[in-house]
């Protein structure tokens, strides 16, 4: 039976995506003396961005809580993922996170929305549960399950591919540099939504 990823509390338990409480988005950082600190302003000045993933059969969801986000830039790796750009008070933000397991990098994409920028990550070996993320069994102060889509998926198989279909009608009119993800599981469902549309 599966189960609930690891070290997990309430504490990290987010409702309403990215936007949950606005305590939830304030990010700790070391209060530094620039002046005894030379450079420890530059250094400040990238933080980490909020981050919620969830998984499912076939892929792993992340999404980066940043809104009016400009200069982004996302390398998906077969194991790791770097994310970098500015947010609305031109702060950089910047995460790398590598995987709990390989993914199939070339069949993962993001797409950026005025709140945030959600990633579809392919899994190298499908139907395998990721007890978390992470390859180190730590948990980042800016990484939480996004309950409101984790759910035991054990034989749930279409719910996945309609839920992947609906992140694609929620996304498709953003204009992105890439194709919008290569699943050639959705072949079928897309003819038989098409079908419907026509009738």
């Amino acid at each position: 039976m599966f189960s609930l990823p690891l070290n997990c509390s309430p504490d990290h338990i987010r409702r309403g995506s990215c936007w949950g409480r606005p305590q939830d988005l304030k990010i700790a950082a070391p209060a530094w003396n620039s002046k005894c600190h030379p450079g420890a302003g530059a250094a400040m000045a990238r933080q980490h961005a909020r981050t919620l993933w969830y998984d499912r059969p076939r892929y792993v969801f992340m999404e980066f809580c940043v809104e009016d986000s400009t200069d982004v830039h996302v390398l998906i790796e077969d194991h790791r993922i770097v994310f970098s750009c500015k947010n609305a008070d031109g702060v950089e933000l910047y995460n790398e996170i590598e995987f709990y397991a390989k993914v199939n990098s070339k069949d993962s994409q993001d797409k950026r929305s005025s709140r945030s920028i959600t990633c579809f990550v392919r899994k190298w070996k499908e139907k395998v549960a990721w007890p978390r993320l992470t390859k180190e069994d730590i948990k980042p102060v800016w990484l939480s399950v996004d309950f409101d889509n984790w759910r035991d998926w054990e034989g749930d198989e279409e719910m996945e591919l309609a839920h992947v279909e609906h992140y694609a009608e929620l996304l498709k009119k953003v204009s992105t540099k890439r194709p919008p993800p290569a699943m050639d599981d959705l072949d079928d469902d897309s003819d038989s939504a098409d079908d419907a549309t026509s009738n």
